[in-house]
């Protein structure tokens, strides 16, 4: 819930949000994840994963129109939030999540990423917004906002 705060919050970051902050089409969305990509510069909270990262510079060239070049400089930046791997665990994670909560194999991998890296907060559009995932709450890059948020960052 919004104004809640657990210590050293960590949000873990989907493709979607990486996208918005480099496409102009929609200008609501595009100010508001780059707000929120801000936000999580400045606070040292955000966390992302291979595979995000992976679907980000293939969606960024194909449907973005960002440039090799700027998308091979974002891919270099994120990296710097300590992606998670992919693993036989994490996939069975996914696997877990699959059957109990019914999201779809890619949602569910990225559910267990941020489970694995100790993410109380999954920022995406693409999940149900205040959900909880056994203590990782989605939250909308959309309808919250960082300032919405009290968060206990490291």
């Amino acid at each position: 819930m919004p104004g809640d705060s657990i210590v050293g919050d960590t949000i873990f970051v989907d493709t979607n949000v990486l996208l918005y902050s480099f496409d102009f089409r929609d200008p609501v969305k595009y100010a508001k994840a780059r707000n929120w990509l801000e936000f999580l510069w400045r606070t040292g909270a955000g966390r992302l994963s291979w595979q995000v990262l992976n679907e980000f510079y293939a969606n960024a060239l194909r449907k973005a129109g960002v440039s090799v070049p700027q998308a091979r400089e974002a891919v270099d930046l994120f990296s710097r939030w300590r992606p998670g791997g992919m693993s036989f665990s994490v996939v069975e994670r996914g696997w877990y999540w699959m059957d109990h909560a019914q999201l779809s194999y890619w949602d569910s991998i990225i559910l267990a990423s941020a489970e694995r890296l100790g993410c109380s907060m999954l920022l995406s559009e693409d999940f149900q917004t205040g959900r909880s995932f056994d203590g990782v709450r989605v939250i909308s890059p959309f309808d919250d906002s960082p300032e919405g948020l009290r968060l206990a960052v490291r």
